[in-house]
Formats: structure tokens, C-alpha cells, sequence
């Protein structure tokens, strides 16, 4: 049996090869017997294998002995809330989020919607699949639950709504599951929502939803010119991660949003530790602390940044990579809270999103990241390290290699998946500068990687 469908923190696969129903029946059952979960929340994205992966997923669970609950077409965060919310055992998401449309995978996580991955219990889940299964002498039950309006009920206790006004926000699902859930926030908001490829839709006739790549931004920057938006905002497919335009149609790089939240939280809470990556951290470090917080680094991964987010009790986590994660909503990554809290900035602060990310840019310039293919990627960091420590102010690994000077620093850091390594520089309100050290160091990096 072919499982390589069983990644470092999830599953994802082609369908039916890598993964399919009959698969899906026993990573059911497995996934009972390792966890021992009673009762368990199975939900499903818009991919069309979507329906009958669960299905049989469903059927596994049942048959190890589990309740199932059953939340319909949701986003993987719809998965973690009903979890933790109605206090079950575990959940499962089918998704393969922004994966090719003949892909499909899986989320799992355990009681309080604590992640599943390899070094937890995803391991053992995949070997337990290989062995033969028997019935539970008890068979589990199937139910459906109405999740919706909880979940509604909780992004709004975010906001304060007495303090929104009008005004128009381009929202585009990318035909994934985000639209369903603009669809019932609407009734509650202020807002005239001008809504892009909105329809759930698996065939993906505007291609597979993922806004990171560039050539997957210009309907949503098209729509907020001609729509005179106050600002954009772009999902993914299971909406975990969403992405920001401003009135300008401009894409906004994700660190500059994590720094904008940090500070809008800690605005409301009035301090508490902020959890971030180490891949550009300057302009998060100035916001934390100008608005009272304590700005903590973690190493990169969703697995990671939460466990650490529970570790210091943080109100917030966020990566540059465009995943925000909440204490309230069990230290899990949503891609509806972050444009709520934006929005309300907006309302509140009177200012325009550009204008807000424009000063920080001007302050933190960033090159963005870089990815290079290199076919000996330690070597190339290690010398990379030796190189550029010499006269550095400091040196640190919580991920990858991050050198730190007076006026400019950078990490450099393996990607977990493909042979390449990935680059992110920045510096101190001086863009010639950030530019220079970004060029001098692909330069090195290439040279190095020639000489193999």
C-alpha cells in the first residue's frame, strides 16, 4: 500500500493513487486505536473526491468504536473550533488546501484541537494502517451538527461592532470554502462585500486557490480599483490563511500584517506575549513592544508556533507565510479573524490600510522570500554562516541561520519538503541598502552552489 500520502503535519495526496476511499476507511480506524478518540469531529473542503474520502473516513471511525460528528463543507478552521468548542476527543479535516484539484488529504488534530503530526502520533497512524483491522464489539454513531452560527457567534467576539462604519471590501474565495462563511458574517456587518470567484466550486474554474502565487492576485486587485474598496482580501482553499490588498490593489506582504495585528490585539488586551517566526522579525519587535507586549521567536511551522503559543499562554502567533493563530480560538490559525480585527483598524483608527502598511515598510523594508534551488543546501548555509558571522552583532538557529547587524539582517533557512533554501532580509529604513545585501547574497549562494 502506497502511503506516502503522510507528510511531516498532515496528509496530502493524488487522489485515487495516493490516497482514496479504501485508504481513507483504515487512516479511520487507525486513527481511533492510536488516539483513542470517542468522539470525533470529521469535516470536508470543496475538492469534488471531498465527499466520499469523508465518507469513508467517517466509516473507519464508526467502525474502531467512535462517534462521528459530522460539520458538512467547512474550512479546517470550522474543524479546530467544533473541536475544542464542543470539547471532542479529536477532528479531522479533508482538505488538500492549495494543492493541485487531483490532490486531497487530511488535518487531524486531538482533544483542544492540539495538532497531529509526525512527532505525535501521525507516525504511528500510518504504520497501524499496514497491520489487519477487526471490528470494535461496539459499533460508533453518526450524527450531524450545526456549527455555523457557534462559529459566527465567535469571529464576531472579536470585534467591537459598535465601531465599524460602512464600507467596501472585495472578498475573493478563489471557489474554496471561504465564501459560505462571508455569506453569514455579512448579515452582521456594515460592509458591501464585493464578492470574487465566490461559488464553492472543486472544479476550480478560476484555477486552484492559493493567492501567494502572483499570478493569482490580479482579480482581486482588479476589483478592489474598480470597485473603490477600502481593501481586498484573498483565501485559499480551506481558508486557513488569508491575504490583504490595499485600497491601491497593492498585495500586501504577510509580515507587515502579522506586526498590524500583533498591535491591534494587544491594543484590546492591553499587553501579552506575541509569538512570531524568525524569518523577518524587526518590525514585529518594534510594534510588540511599542504597544506593551513581549515578542517571543519560534521556529517556523504550524505545529511549532502553537505548541509555543500554549507554552507562553500567547494571545497571538503569526507567520509572514499569512498564518494567525488566537488563544481564544485554541491556539489554532484562522484566516477569518485576521481581516475582522483589520477591518475594525480601518473603522476605528480612520486611516487607509495603505497608508497604516506604508509607514512600516518605509521603517522595516523587507526583500520578501526568496526560494533558491541549491543541491547541497547545509553546506551552502554553513558557509554562508562562517562567512557572515564574522562582526555580527548576533547569531541564532531557532530556524535555519539569522545573522543580525546594526542597520540590516537575515535569515537563511532549508525548506522541510524540496532542496531548496529560502532567504529573507531586511534592514533599517534604508531600501538601497536591504536591496544590496539581498543581491550580495544570492550571489554567494549561487557561487557556492557552483563550486558544489
Amino acid at each position: 500500500m502506497d502511503l506516502s500520502c503522510f507528510k511531516a503535519y498532515d496528509l496530502r495526496g493524488r487522489v485515487p493513487d495516493q490516497l482514496n476511499p479504501i485508504l481513507a476507511e483504515k487512516i479511520g480506524r487507525a486513527y481511533v486505536e492510536i488516539t483513542g478518540a470517542k468522539k470525533v469531529i470529521v469535516g470536508y473542503d470543496i475538492r469534488l473526491s471531498s465527499p466520499e474520502i469523508a465518507e469513508a473516513l467517517s466509516s473507519g471511525l464508526m467502525a474502531a468504536g467512535a462517534d462521528v460528528f459530522d460539520i458538512g463543507l467547512c474550512g479546517t478552521e470550522k474543524v479546530y473550533f467544533a473541536t475544542s468548542h464542543y470539547q471532542m476527543d479529536g477532528g479531522i479535516m479533508v482538505t488538500a488546501s492549495h494543492n493541485p484539484k487531483d490532490h486531497n488529504g487530511m488535518k487531524m488534530v486531538g482533544p483542544e484541537s492540539r495538532p497531529i503530526s509526525s512527532d505525535n502520533g501521525l507516525n504511528d497512524i500510518r504504520d497501524r494502517v499496514l497491520e489487519p483491522f477487526f471490528d470494535a464489539s461496539e459499533q460508533g454513531k453518526y450524527e450531524t451538527l450545526e456549527v455555523m452560527s457557534a462559529y459566527v457567534d465567535h469571529l464576531l467576539g472579536y470585534i467591537d461592532a459598535g465601531s465599524l462604519k460602512p464600507m467596501t471590501i472585495v472578498c475573493n474565495a478563489g471557489n474554496g470554502g471561504a465564501g459560505l462563511v462571508i455569506d453569514e458574517l455579512e448579515q452582521h456587518l456594515p460592509f458591501d462585500f464585493t464578492k470574487v470567484h465566490h461559488e464553492a466550486d472543486g472544479h476550480f474554474p478560476n484555477g486552484v486557490p492559493n493567492p501567494i502565487l502572483p499570478e493569482n492576485r490580479s482579480a482581486t486587485a482588479d476589483a478592489v480599483l474598480q470597485n473603490g474598496a477600502a481593501m481586498g482580501i484573498a483565501w485559499d482553499g480551506d481558508y486557513d490563511r488569508c491575504f490583504f490588498f490595499d485600497e491601491t490593489g497593492r498585495f500586501i506582504e504577510g509580515y507587515y500584517i502579522v506586526g498590524l495585528l500583533a498591535d491591534q490585539f494587544l491594543r484590546k488586551t492591553g499587553g501579552g506575549k506575541v509569538i512570531h517566526d524568525p524569518r523577518l522579525t524587526w518590525n514585529t519587535l518594534d510594534l510588540v513592544e511599542a504597544a506593551g507586549g513581549e515578542a517571543i521567536e519560534s521556529k517556523t511551522g504550524h505545529a511549532f508556533i502553537k505548541q509555543r503559543m500554549r507554552d507562553e499562554d500567547a494571545v497571538y502567533g503569526g507567520e509572514m507565510s499569512a498564518h494567525h493563530y488566537f488563544r481564544d480560538f485554541a491556539y489554532c490559525d484562522s484566516g477569518m479573524i485576521p481581516w475582522l480585527l483589520v477591518a475594525e483598524r480601518l473603522c476605528q483608527s480612520g486611516q487607509t490600510l495603505s497608508s497604516l502598511i506604508d509607514a512600516r515598510i518605509e521603517a522595516y523594508p523587507a526583500s520578501g522570500e526568496i526560494n533558491r534551488t541549491i543541491a547541497d543546501p547545509p553546506k551552502v548555509i554553513a558557509a554562508i554562516e562562517a562567512k557572515y558571522s564574522v562582526g555580527a552583532n548576533s547569531v541564532s538557529h531557532v530556524d535555519g541561520v539569522s545573522i543580525e547587524f546594526d542597520d540590516w539582517r537575515f535569515n537563511l533557512r532549508m525548506s522541510n519538503t524540496e532542496p531548496v533554501v529560502r532567504l529573507n532580509v531586511e534592514s533599517r529604513a534604508n531600501i538601497p541598502l536591504m536591496e544590496e545585501k539581498t543581491e550580495e547574497l544570492l550571489a554567494e549562494m549561487d557561487r557556492l552552489n557552483k563550486e558544489g
